[in-house]
C-alpha cells in the first residue's frame, strides 16, 4: 500500500515537475516565453490592485517571478513525493498565486473566445487544488504513530 501511495504521489507531481523543467529549460536571460506571457497579465493585475486598494505594486522582474515558480514547484513536488504536507502546502500556495493570474477569464466578456479558453484552463487547475487539499486533510486526520505502539497491560488491583 505504501508503494502504491508513493507511485500515486509521484504521478501527481509529474504535472508540476514537467512544468518546472520546461520553464527551466526555456528560462534564458530574460525568463523565457513564460515571462513574456506573464508580463501583460501581471500588469493588468497590478492595475486592478492599484485601482481597488490604492496600493501600488512595486516593479518586479518577470524572470524573478518565473524563477520563484520553478523553485516552488520543484521544492513542493520533492517534499510532496515523500509524503510531507509542507510540500502540499507549497503547491497549494503556488496554485493560489498563479492560477487566477495566468487564467484571467474574468477580464473578458463571456461572449468572447478567450473567455471560454481561459475558463476551461482555470477549471482544469481546480482538481489539482482539490487533490492537494484532500492530501492535506487526510494527512492531518490520521493519528500520529507513537514510539510506544504496544500498550502496557493494566496493573491488577490487590485488596
Amino acid at each position: 500500500m505504501a508503494l502504491l501511495s508513493f507511485l500515486g504521489r509521484l504521478l501527481f507531481v509529474s504535472v508540476f515537475v514537467f512544468s518546472a523543467y520546461q520553464e527551466f529549460n526555456d528560462f534564458g536571460v530574460d525568463g523565457g516565453p513564460a515571462a513574456k506571457a506573464l508580463k501583460p497579465k501581471f500588469d493588468v493585475l497590478s492595475k486592478h490592485i492599484a485601482t481597488h486598494t490604492g496600493f501600488q505594486v512595486p516593479h518586479i522582474e518577470m524572470k524573478h517571478l518565473i524563477l520563484g515558480a520553478i523553485v516552488m514547484k520543484s521544492l513542493g513536488s520533492l517534499l510532496f513525493v515523500f509524503g510531507s504536507s509542507l510540500g502540499a502546502v507549497i503547491l497549494v500556495l503556488h496554485q493560489f498565486i498563479t492560477t487566477p493570474v495566468l487564467y484571467d477569464f474574468y477580464n473578458y466578456d463571456p461572449d468572447k473566445k478567450e473567455f471560454a479558453q481561459l475558463f476551461a484552463k482555470f477549471t482544469q487547475c481546480l482538481p489539482l487544488l482539490g487533490a492537494l487539499f484532500f492530501f492535506i486533510g487526510m494527512k492531518n486526520s490520521m493519528p500520529k504513530r507513537s514510539s510506544h505502539s504496544k500498550k502496557k497491560a493494566p496493573k491488577t488491583k490487590t485488596v
